[in-house]
């Protein structure tokens, strides 16, 4: 048996008089903008990250995420998300895993106030990134401060060059030409990429482009790296080297995926999402070699893996 502890999420009643969603927001259209008005927005993040570090005291950093009570129906009538509950810390690595239809992309895209009742959408509960509240005065900064790494990289390289998809988002946020080439040129060698900067992005083996597309989020200095399953379509060697990468990170990451191995491998916790509700959440070895738990949420290891190497 596992030392995972169980964790009760609200229900249905709990989350009643939650709504019907607005629908799904043009995340790269709304971060746009002009520069005064992301200026605006970003400084309001700025105050209130500030504000989060003064009323957790000087040498406390709040948490790199903070999902509270967390609510959502879409505008079907279907209610995916019930009463949520999830805090990471700055620095730790979290996996999140759970059946299809569990709820995780609709929890994903509440991180970045692509949905949510914050932003113009409806539901219960709220989204704190680094201290931040994610809401429609805050969403430029939150979309900074969360970087997301979708499943499918062609979803985020659009540009002729490897070097301009990279920019595209310090070049959003108004940033000076030289502090742009310097964050394209770190986060390609972070990647290794670093050769690849004049190249097309379609022309890329599917490995790379998922590091290209890694590395246009790190350009950004995200707080928290959301990675949506990572290893997903990559060959065993590509798959090694993603990992290599991800070890190599100093920085707090939210995996969500169904790579049980890659999870146990790269995150220290794991949290099972089912139904719309956290059901467990401990360390991630615990929770992942106990055989009734995964059983129950339709997790299963690959056939001959243990994870005993890993302990």
């Amino acid at each position: 048996m596992t030392d995972a502890r169980p964790v009760r999420g609200a229900g249905v009643g709990e989350a009643a008089g939650v709504g019907h969603a607005a629908g799904v927001a043009a995340g790269v259209s709304e971060a746009a903008g002009t520069r005064e008005a992301a200026g605006t927005r970003e400084a309001a993040g700025a105050r209130e990250a500030a504000g989060a570090r003064e009323a957790a005291g000087a040498d406390v950093l709040p948490p790199a995420l903070a999902v509270e009570g967390l609510a959502f129906a879409y505008p079907d009538g279907r209610q995916v998300l019930f009463g949520v509950d999830l805090t990471i810390a700055a620095g730790e690595r979290v996996a999140l895993v759970g059946p299809n239809g569990a709820g995780k992309t609709t929890l994903l895209l509440h991180l970045n106030g692509t949905l949510g009742p914050a932003v113009g959408g409806t539901g219960v509960g709220e989204v704190r990134v680094a201290g931040v509240r994610v809401g429609r005065d805050t969403v430029a900064d939150v979309r900074r401060r969360v970087g997301i790494v979708f499943q499918d990289p062609d979803d985020q390289l659009f540009l002729p060059t490897v070097g301009r998809d990279v920019a595209f988002g310090p070049a959003n946020l108004g940033w000076p030409d030289e502090v742009i080439d310097k964050r394209v040129t770190e986060a390609l060698e972070r990647v290794g990429m670093a050769g690849f900067r004049d190249r097309t992005p379609h022309h890329l083996s599917f490995g790379q482009k998922r590091r290209v597309a890694l590395a246009g989020v790190l350009a950004m200095d995200p707080d928290i790296l959301v990675l949506d399953e990572p290893s997903s379509n990559l060959d065993p060697a590509a798959r090694r080297e993603l990992a290599e990468i991800l070890e190599s990170l100093d920085v707090t990451v939210l995996m969500v995926t169904h790579d049980l191995p890659y999870a146990a491998q790269l995150c220290t916790r794991c949290a099972v999402l089912d139904g719309g509700r956290i059901v467990a959440d401990g360390p991630a070895l615990d929770v992942l070699s106990d055989p009734e738990l995964l059983a129950a949420h339709r997790l299963e290891l690959p056939y001959g893996f243990r994870l005993e190497g890993l302990r």
